[in-house]
């Protein structure tokens, strides 16, 4: 079947070592994560002078020609999936729920189904003119785990967006991060923007959004502390950001922590607390869950190297 290419790349290898096809096109391609880069050489989309190469690990020598087909996108669709999901709490406005590691909250280029979305969509009707995004008026990462609000209707977007903007919602989260603090509290005020030097990441930038991020210190262990940590506001990766940028980055993040860290899923980061004005009733409403059981395991292992 004939492959629909929207663009192709031309690259060369200048390094004097032999090194991996995925490796390289991970540092020259930006604008694609690893596995996604790694799916186009297994579809056959990379050629390496003019050869098709579908094997990740191929080596690459000095002055190797390398031509990435980036295949055309297939538009996205939220489409319903029988997914469980952990309801806190549900009326005819709005859906709380707590979001496992490992699930994506909307579709998005790399991740177009078993997303969040995909299954509130399952489980009931939204009425948002958003076909992507239905309901979801904030999100968090990935491997992240906790508590999420969801809109039903154009009514309770409209208010818990408008929420979010004035700062008036509670948004709670634990984290395990390296290090420990001589501070009890502290309150992190540093502007965030896409890094310059890495386009996958965020970082701490002169001419950043606005952002910034409350703690508590709960416990402190050898090398690592556990923190509760407040939002003032919701800036992409604010939270994993602001750690690495004082020098307390969260246990096991994979993007912004050190590799010699704790066993887990990805960072030991939970959205623990939410807090909400009913967009009807008006009613404060609040809602708390505990970590998973990976992160309480972890936390139990390292109180009991304490004792």
């Amino acid at each position: 079947m004939r492959k629909i290419i929207s663009k192709s790349l031309n690259l060369e290898y200048n390094e004097t070592k032999k090194g991996r096809l995925d490796t390289f096109l991970s540092t020259e391609i930006s604008d694609f994560t690893r596995s996604q880069l790694q799916k186009f050489i297994k579809d056959g989309n990379v050629l390496v002078n003019d050869k098709e190469i579908t094997k990740t690990g191929a080596k690459l020598t000095t002055g190797d020609k390398i031509i990435v087909n980036i295949p055309k996108e297939k538009p996205l669709e939220a489409i319903p999936e029988n997914i469980p999901l952990d309801i806190v709490y549900e009326d005819e406005d709005v859906i709380v729920v707590n979001k496992p590691q490992g699930m994506v909250v909307h579709p998005a280029a790399g991740h177009p189904d078993k997303t969040l979305v995909n299954a509130i969509l399952y489980h009931c009707q939204i009425n948002d003119s958003d076909v992507i995004r239905p309901g979801i008026v904030h999100r968090i990462d990935k491997d992240t785990s906790g508590l999420l609000m969801i809109a039903k209707n154009n009514l309770a977007k409209q208010s818990l967006m408008k929420q979010l903007k004035e700062k008036s919602n509670l948004r709670e989260y634990v984290a395990i991060v390296h290090g420990n603090f001589q501070e009890k509290t502290g309150r992190i005020n540093a502007p965030l923007g896409r890094s310059k030097t890495d386009r996958k990441k965020q970082a701490v930038v002169e001419d950043g959004r606005h952002a910034v991020t409350h703690f508590t210190v709960l416990e402190q262990f050898e090398n690592y502390s556990l923190l509760k940590l407040k939002l003032e506001t919701g800036r992409t990766h604010q939270i994993r950001v602001h750690m690495k940028y004082i020098g307390h980055p969260v246990a096991g993040d994979p993007l912004y922590g050190p590799k010699n860290t704790l066993d887990g899923k990805g960072q030991f980061l939970h959205a623990k607390t939410l807090g909400f004005e009913h967009p009807r009733t008006h009613k404060w409403m609040e809602f708390s869950v505990e970590p998973p059981q990976i992160f309480l395991d972890t936390l139990a292992q390292l109180r009991h190297r304490q004792s």
